[in-house]
């Protein structure tokens, strides 16, 4: 996504994962020169779906955001989409969230003129509730979220991105494509949490890439190895 210097993004990334379901839903404000739109994604492992609506549909207040009549926030989710070719109804309750020690983008959330910011505001939480994505109905008791954001004018022009829950913990890594100051150079951000333990993998820690390709990429810090093996079809 590009929208120029004028414009702007602001989005928030909601994953829900059971043994046997996983639903998305990203809600976000988007604004090219004198055009301003909000919109609502979902994904689903068969199929993903935008609907967009005017701009003074979108509120933000504190850590809530609406969309029309749907809410998102950190007790949850609440669904009323009804769209051609999409009707989406329900509730998600989260549980207790489990945010990162710091910033993941440490001092580099600092500089002003990014392209792109990126904040996770969950690693892991439970997830309860039953939405409804045109009739089939996704099921969730106890089952694993994920929440994290984006915000700037411009997503890079060539990123990874992967994100998965286990029993254990969960992990997320990003490398991307990062203009600064005339040069590019491959930003790497990612942390593994595991059983309570925070691991973190990041360009201001010394993270190098020392394979990438063929749909896997292998980040090394120290002794630190992580080696995700991302789908393009990861939700």
């Amino acid at each position: 996504m590009t929208i120029g210097k004028s414009g702007y993004f602001y989005g928030w990334y909601f994953k829900c994962q059971s043994d046997t379901q996983t639903l998305a839903v990203i809600p976000a404000v988007h604004r090219a020169g004198r055009e301003k739109t909000c919109s609502i994604q979902v994904i689903t492992q068969k199929q993903s779906w935008t609907v967009s609506m005017p701009e003074d549909m979108f509120q933000k207040r504190g850590m809530t955001i609406a969309v029309g009549e749907n809410r998102f926030g950190k007790r949850g989710i609440r669904l009323a989409v009804c769209a051609p070719g999409l009707e989406v109804k329900g509730t998600l309750v989260f549980g207790d969230l489990m945010p990162l020690r710091y910033h993941i983008m440490g001092p580099f959330s600092l500089i002003p003129f990014l392209e792109c910011r990126h904040s996770i505001w969950s690693m892991k939480h439970r997830v309860w509730g039953k939405v409804s994505v045109n009739g089939e109905t996704y099921s969730f008791d106890g089952a694993q979220g994920y929440w994290e954001g984006d915000r700037g004018r411009s997503f890079p022009k060539e990123y990874i991105w992967t994100q998965c829950s286990f029993p254990e913990g969960s992990l997320m890594l990003s490398v991307a494509d990062i203009p600064m100051l005339g040069f590019h150079f491959r930003g790497v951000i990612g942390v593994v949490v595991l059983d309570g333990r925070e691991y973190r993998l990041a360009t201001y820690l010394g993270a190098k890439i020392s394979e990438i390709g063929d749909g896997m990429v292998k980040v090394m810090q120290g002794r630190l190895e992580l080696e995700p093996h991302p789908h393009p079809f990861v939700l």
